[in-house]
């Protein structure tokens, strides 16, 4: 059945899809003139405007509108706010000026628009414009717009001006009164907020929910609490703003209490709350269960779920359920702005898989500086130091300012990759050339490069010399250099520091005592082991976390508790035997030497990553790429025999440890024997 006449413009409004290009937009205009009857209407003109001006042709959009008959200040007033969330300011005054030139009243909706718009992209010299022609028009009194200055000031950073706002109200009410509280409370000035709270006469759950959100944002979660059984009213933003002062504070017990309370009332923000807080509390597969639950209620989930969502999988390394978020996203159409975008470059990254890293961030309308750094960071970190080169080239070229990250990133880049003489480079131009000083995570990617390249020496006076005190990860990188470098003098030096640092730090021990071992120096060995029992420190459990049909299953090394752990341990067995045709020889370097040899032996074989890489090959069918995570640097020993396992049993393994990513392909890794 064909559309009549006066259904067809709405039926190809419905359709569209953007961008339009100029022939398709005149078609459409077209259809509209010859409806007729739908020219004076509101209803589809502003889907039409909205179409033009998102197909980046905001002079049809004036055209159009000054084509009108009757011209119409809500058309106007949707125009200023898109070209304004654009933060197309010629654009805005051409929709502003119109709005003027047909003599329309600009009422305090319009000014407030204007205003929520400034604060909302940090428009300090538009929104300050237009606080002079408020006074200029007579609005000063008006506490609507009064506290809409109020907001706006506070928004863009500036509490002198906001409070001066707040003063010279002649009459305000609970709303301005929020405003302020709301504006203490992000500069933590949470005496004046209190004070302001205590005498008001008039109070509503804005205003109990702003004190309960001061509080939480400086950490005072108890004094948060307080308010919070004290307020007569509640609604769901009370509740999702305690649960969400309890995650931060990492109290996750105190919000899981919450989160069952509320059971009924819960919104998906409550949701996002929860699965924000364990992501900030690296409960990584807690969150993982939340989303699922949430998913069994039929909420819908957001853009905010999503980006929770994928750092949790990031973290875990489960790229299959990452996968499945990134088709979710497709599937119902969620906007990929810049951050759900740097989130899906992040997770790619940190999965091993790059390709699909670089389709997320070439398929990007819109990029920021995070999401360049993230693929910086990703391609160096994988030892692609040139193609991160290339891509930090055509960053310049587009006009984007780098940032610290930026250079962390090039500087890991060109360490991995072996490019001294471009790190080099990068370093010197930092301050000379961008304008950024260097910080201690520079220092320490150069430290790196240097140490990599073998310049033990012009690492160590680097190190002597830096500006500011050396931390633990600085030494800990110049000590691998050492321990790769076999060169036990600068060695010892460098572990004594570290124990200085980081006095409870297992992996130092260890380290030192390896370098002494290697030396021959058994009394010392005895020595590192005693210190060890005298402070009372243990080495961090080695843990291994590989996906299986979107479970990620951990292992621990030693522990024999998994379902599968009989067949784990036989296939383990079948290993053992089948390596030593390649000329493998176990390395028990990495195991304290008051057991026996042949102990240790054992003892390397029940590695965490050993079993998960076990794991993975009895339970995905042959050529699978496996996939596995640990919390730790992985021990020479599990290197190579994994280096082995990827020739003996014809896979790709990635593994990314505490220090890199390692690619295993046909008995090489990507690391060339250096992490």
């Amino acid at each position: 059945m064909n559309p009549t006449p006066k259904s067809l413009s709405l039926t190809l409004l419905s359709r569209i899809n953007i961008p339009l290009n100029l022939k398709q937009l005149q078609q459409l205009h077209a259809q509209i003139l010859t409806d007729g009857h739908v020219i004076t209407s509101s209803t589809h003109i502003p889907h039409f405007l909205t179409y033009s001006y998102q197909s980046q042709m905001p002079k049809y959009s004036l055209h159009f509108l000054h084509s009108l008959p009757h011209p119409d200040p809500f058309l106007w007033n949707i125009m200023i706010k898109l070209s304004l969330d654009s933060r197309k300011y010629l654009d805005f005054l051409d929709f502003y000026n119109g709005l003027r030139y047909y003599k329309f009243f600009v009422d305090t909706k319009t000014f407030s628009l204007i205003l929520r718009s400034c604060a909302s992209f940090g428009g300090v010299w538009l929104g300050e414009s237009f606080h002079g022609l408020i006074v200029q028009m007579g609005f000063e009194y008006d506490v609507v717009l009064q506290t809409g200055l109020l907001d706006f000031y506070a928004k863009v950073g500036d509490l002198r001006s906001a409070e001066k706002v707040f003063d010279e109200m002649p009459n305000r009410d609970v709303i301005a009164n929020n405003a302020m509280i709301a504006a203490w409370s992000k500069f933590g000035v949470v005496e004046d907020a209190k004070g302001l709270f205590d005498s008001m006469s008039e109070k509503n759950c804005v205003s109990w929910n702003s004190m309960i959100t001061c509080y939480c944002k400086l950490g005072d979660v108890d004094s948060a609490r307080l308010v919070f059984d004290r307020s007569p009213v509640k609604d769901v933003v009370s509740w999702n703003a305690m649960i969400d002062g309890y995650c931060k504070a990492g109290r996750l017990m105190d919000a899981e209490e919450l989160f069952m309370q509320i059971r009924v009332g819960r919104n998906v923000i409550t949701w996002n709350t929860m699965i924000a807080g364990y992501v900030h509390c690296r409960e990584f597969g807690k969150a993982i269960n939340v989303f699922r639950e949430m998913q069994a209620e039929g909420l819908r989930a957001t853009e905010v779920t999503m980006v929770s969502l994928l750092s949790a999988c990031a973290h875990l390394g489960a790229l299959e359920l990452g996968n499945w978020i990134h088709n979710y996203i497709r599937r119902k159409r969620l906007r990929v702005d810049v951050v759900l975008g740097n989130a899906l470059i992040d997770l790619y990254c940190k999965c091993g898989s790059l390709d699909a890293a670089l389709d997320v961030f070439h398929g990007m309308g819109e990029r920021n500086i995070y999401c360049w750094n993230s693929i910086i960071v990703g391609l160096g970190m994988h030892g692609y130091g040139k193609e991160a080169i290339e891509v930090f080239t055509t960053m310049e070229k587009e006009s984007v300012k780098p940032d610290g990250v930026t250079f962390v990133g090039l500087l890991c880049a060109c360490s991995h990759s072996g490019l001294v003489s471009v790190g080099r480079s990068y370093f010197s131009q930092m301050c000379s050339v961008y304008g950024i000083e260097p910080g201690i995570e520079h220092y320490g990617g150069m430290v790196d490069l240097l140490g990599r390249a073998g310049c033990l020496q012009e690492a160590l006076q680097l190190v002597e010399s830096m500006p500011m005190k050396p931390n633990a990860v600085i030494w800990g990188s110049l000590l691998r250099a050492c321990h790769a470098h076999k060169n036990t003098t600068v060695g010892v030096k460098v572990t004594q520091h570290l124990l200085e640092l980081d006095p409870r730090d297992g992996g130092n021990y260890v380290f030192l005592s390896n370098l002494y071992a290697s030396m021959n120096r058994w009394s010392d060995v005895d020595m590192c082991r005693k210190l060890m029992i005298d402070r009372g420190v243990h080495k961090t459990p080695g843990c291994s976390a590989i996906e299986l049909d979107n479970i990620v299953h951990e292992f621990v090394a030693g522990d024999t508790s998994h379902p599968q752990f009989p067949q784990i341990n036989a296939f383990l067995e079948d290993i053992a035997i089948e390596l030593p045709k390649y000329s493998y020889e176990p390395d028990t370097t990495s195991v304290l030497h008051d057991i026996e040899h042949e102990e240790k032996e054992t003892a390397v074989r029940y590695h965490s990553e050993r079993i998960a890489v076990a794991f993975g090959l009895m339970n995905t069918p042959p050529g699978k790429v496996i996939r596995v995570v640990k919390n730790l640097r992985t021990c020479n020993d599990c290197h190579s025999a994994i280096k082995l396992i990827s020739l003996v049993y014809k896979r790709e393994i990635i593994m990314r440890d505490r220090n890199r990513f390692h690619h295993f392909r046909n008995g090489l890794c990507s690391c060339n024997d250096y992490w």
